[in-house]
């Protein structure tokens, strides 16, 4: 039996150091409501942009709100960001990829809409988005949405294209299964270990552009935190109380870096495996 790439993924030193951040940060963002030592928007008004203290550990905002709360919550953003558009972008990308192997004309069709989108730069579509939606959390989950569907749709249209010219699709044929039914049952699983590298992938990419857009003005917006918007908000302040924006840019590029981490561990493994 051929073993998972996850397996060999997690005994390499980056998948494993990728694992492990993962791990941390979504569990902090999970048992937010939990770790969190105060609320994420309580303001103390006698303790503004204080340094970090026994009693806030990454200091205060210029609003006197606990940076490591805010921390922690904003996390929680991004962990349910993955949660929602991530699948439902790969969910898409993947009908979209296996429409277009089902005819050559539609195919054609497909690859050029595909292009269109892939030529749209993704930050100029979120500030098109949030000047006809307004900016925001729905904003943010429509904007990664859209931007994973066109990897994800050529993925999947590749692996569907050279799985279905191998010598068991054509057994399976021959003993007349169906082309849902070779689809569903052969062509896909095969398929699984190279969206699951893409789903990791995709899982980085979400996180960052939640952050660019929440630091550009059209993602989530205050009081609700997130790790852009801290970033933005924190940046006047830079000079002289700098841990109001090292924590989160932190945080953020070490979620990144994680996934990434893990994400090419995935598909070293996989490529081991071929």
């Amino acid at each position: 039996m051929r073993m998972p790439p996850s397996s060999g993924a997690l005994r390499s030193p980056g998948g494993a150091a990728g694992t492990a951040i993962v791990l941390v940060l979504v569990a902090a963002g999970v048992l937010a409501p939990w770790l969190s030592p105060y609320p994420p928007d309580f303001q103390q008004t006698g303790a503004v942009l204080e340094g970090p203290s026994a009693g806030h550990w990454f200091g205060t905002d210029d609003l006197g709100r606990d940076v490591l709360s805010r921390l922690l919550y904003g996390i929680r953003q991004d962990v349910i960001i993955i949660v929602l558009a991530v699948p439902l972008s790969k969910a898409i990308g993947i009908v979209v990829g296996l429409l277009a192997t089902t005819h050559r004309i539609v195919d054609v069709l497909v690859q050029r809409v595909l292009d269109v989108k892939l030529a749209f730069p993704t930050v100029i579509m979120g500030a098109a988005l949030a000047a006809f939606l307004g900016p925001g959390f729905s904003t943010v989950l429509i904007v990664i949405v859209i931007s994973g569907i066109p990897v994800t749709a050529r993925l999947t249209r590749t692996a569907v294209l050279t799985e279905r010219e191998r010598e068991y699709v054509t057994g399976a044929r021959v003993v007349g299964a169906s082309r849902a039914a070779i689809l569903v049952t052969h062509i896909l699983p095969n398929a699984v270990d190279a969206l699951v590298v893409n789903f990791v992938m995709s899982a980085a990419g979400a996180v960052f552009l939640e952050g660019a857009l929440s630091l550009l003005g059209f993602g989530i917006q205050p009081p609700a935190p997130s790790l852009g918007g801290m970033i933005e908000k924190g940046l006047p302040y830079l000079a002289e109380q700098h841990w109001a924006v090292l924590a989160p840019i932190a945080v953020l590029t070490g979620l990144v870096i994680g996934l990434n981490l893990l994400g090419d561990a995935l598909n070293a493994a996989l490529r081991r495996g071929h």
